[in-house]
């Protein structure tokens, strides 16, 4: 496949070199600053499940430079996703179909509006990883995690030679049956671990060593649930249950990427991410008021620090 990552972070970069490693053609499309940074050093993966070095990163600053793209594997933070729409119209009008990977959901609707609901696939991606001072990847977590699936009939032949790609690469990936549904699990999970490990500036060990603030990521998947079940997608309690378990099956000092960006002085996610479950929420009449809670106390630090 040809493989455009739009957003080679630690995120993008990490499975777009998983890509490339299996065979694949791999396209960084990235801003000057960042395309520098791989010409200068490279891309290189310190993980857990293998180390390893592109070696001839190939990089684009600009759509017009890529010519017949498969896919697009948008990898941007939520607070950059407006920056990209101009790009992926390019990109999509070249045949290229989207495969989106930003926490939360109110990204869909606006992808699907903006590029057309035939170009837009449904996605999510489970990894802990963060770049170090000369961009390369550094993956703490023995997760590698891809998953998508069809938000439009015309979209299942992409996500099979999609599946495919990944069965040949070294991650782990599923092509879902219910798209909806799983993104929605994430979004679940995600509000509560980045936001009591955020909000509190703990790794998760921390948080679970005192019970009444480990208390609070659980009203957290709750109020998620319930939203969920607002927009007629059938989470229960035993995916509550399930998320609360992986909460407390985690390393000590594991904690999650928005936290990492908090420790560094990086912009945040909180708006996209917590702000975005309140306003889903208000649209249907919903009050969260544990997640208003956790949005209000990461609000003051979602701004660049340093």
């Amino acid at each position: 496949m040809k493989i455009v990552v739009l957003g080679a972070g630690a995120l993008g970069a990490y499975f777009g070199a998983r890509w490339q490693e299996a065979g694949h053609e791999v396209i960084n499309l990235v801003r000057e600053g960042r395309a520098e940074q791989i010409e200068k050093h490279g891309i290189h993966l310190h993980s857990e499940m293998g180390d390893y070095t592109v070696p001839e990163p190939i990089v684009a600053t600009s759509p017009e430079q890529i010519e017949d793209p498969d896919l697009v594997f948008l990898a941007v933070k939520g607070y950059h996703l407006h920056g990209t729409l101009d790009w992926l119209k390019q990109l999509t009008q070249k045949g290229a179909k989207v495969y989106p990977v930003l926490n939360g959901m109110e990204h869909i609707s606006i992808l699907q509006k903006e590029l057309g609901e035939e170009n837009v696939m449904g996605g999510l991606s489970y990894i802990i990883a963060t770049l170090d001072e000369k961009g390369h990847v550094v993956h703490t977590s023995q997760f590698h995690d891809l998953v998508f699936g069809p938000l439009h009939p015309s979209q299942q032949q992409i996500c099979e030679e999609l599946a495919l790609a990944c069965n040949q690469a070294n991650l782990n990936a599923n092509l879902s049956p219910n798209i909806l549904e799983d993104m929605w699990k994430k979004y679940m999970f995600i509000s509560a671990f980045s936001g009591i490990t955020t909000a509190v500036n703990l790794p998760i060990g921390e948080v679970r060593s005192h019970p009444q603030t480990f208390r609070i990521a659980e009203r957290i998947l709750e109020e998620m649930k319930e939203l969920a079940n607002a927009y007629n997608v059938n989470l229960s309690d035993e995916h509550v249950a399930n998320g609360f378990e992986r909460l407390r099956s985690f390393d000590h000092e594991m904690t999650s990427s928005m936290h990492q960006d908090r420790r560094k002085g990086l912009p945040l996610e909180v708006e996209h991410l917590h702000g975005g479950a309140l306003r889903l929420g208000s649209e249907v009449n919903l009050t969260m008021p544990y997640t208003e809670t956790i949005f209000g106390m990461i609000k003051p630090f979602e701004a660049y620090q340093k």
